[in-house]
């Protein structure tokens, strides 16, 4: 069975590995441009491009798919069975939709219809979801609202960051991509049931500018969203005039003005919010290295009765 793969990130590049080394044919991967990173703007290939060359795959990486008749036309000349998509980023038309005999299957990071968009496990955590998982959807034209193939779920844990929870349901959907493949190739089919019409929710792109903290806030909300916005965008607050990172937190009972530093010792950095209060455990000062609590301490004063804003 051919297998055209579409994806960018590290995400997409286990179930690109996984595909491969469950034996299927992949005759073509699609992934987005090199693009310019780092302090000195190099170019760099992406995880997909770089797991591609590594197997021995052709790799195209089209600018967009939308009116371009020549990366359709390869597309089509591959004829492929099936197409398997995992956070490409580029917006695929009908054409492209229709081009593989079994359509595309999209592998998504949440359980739909809940958290169709560009970041469903942030915002998972940040909502203080208890449970998240993988779909893995029959792509139409819509914004994630293709029929559901087979859902597979992940307990949240209160301590979950959402690089955490991005590794577990990264395996989770190289697992799932392939055994619905295996299905599809062994009955020449796969059954899917419409997403419920009920519970639609939508994960909105993250911003830097979200990511302040808003002392105002509960400290279960102030915590949750520091671990959802770990690694990027990452929480932050202003010290001492100058931005400074919050990488790790969590709620405790303890009460005083929203943003007052109650407490700083070798146990973490304690800050008031609208309702309790968060212990701070790992941070970075502008300019600074993260660290945890302790270490910052070592070489910075952090009054009790400072104010974070």
């Amino acid at each position: 069975m051919k297998v055209i793969f579409a994806g960018t990130p590290d995400f997409a590049a286990a179930a690109l590995n996984a595909i491969v080394d469950a034996g299927f044919d992949v005759p073509l991967v699609l992934t987005q441009p090199d693009r310019p990173k780092g302090r000195g703007m190099q170019l760099q290939a992406s995880p997909v491009k770089l797991a591609a060359l590594a197997h021995g795959l052709r790799v195209e990486q089209p600018e967009k798919l939308r009116g371009n008749d020549e990366a359709l036309q390869i597309l089509r000349d591959v004829q492929a069975d099936v197409m398997v998509v995992a956070a490409y980023g580029l917006i695929l038309p009908q054409d492209v939709l229709d081009a593989p005999q079994h359509g595309c299957l999209n592998i998504h990071a949440s359980l739909l219809p809940r958290w169709r968009g560009a970041a469903p496990i942030q915002r998972a955590i940040e909502a203080g979801d208890t449970e998240t998982g993988v779909c893995i959807m029959q792509m139409d034209a819509g914004l994630d609202t293709g029929a559901i193939v087979s859902e597979h779920r992940y307990i949240i844990k209160n301590t979950d960051t959402a690089n955490e929870v991005h590794d577990e349901l990264m395996k989770l959907g190289a697992a799932a991509i392939v055994a619905d493949l295996q299905r599809l190739q062994v009955s020449g089919s796969l059954k899917s049931v419409p997403q419920p019409e009920n519970g639609i929710t939508y994960a909105q792109k993250l911003s830097k500018d979200e990511a302040q903290i808003n002392w105002q806030e509960s400290a279960e909300i102030v915590a949750r969203k520091i671990r959802a916005f770990n690694p990027v965008p990452c929480a932050w607050t202003l010290w001492q005039g100058k931005p400074m990172k919050i990488w790790a937190a969590h709620a405790v009972a303890q009460n005083g003005a929203a943003g007052t530093v109650l407490a700083a010792n070798a146990n973490g950095i304690i800050v008031a919010c609208g309702d309790g209060a968060i212990c701070i455990s790992e941070l970075q000062a502008a300019g600074g290295k993260r660290l945890n609590s302790k270490d910052f301490l070592a070489g910075r004063d952090v009054a009790v009765g400072e104010f974070f804003a």
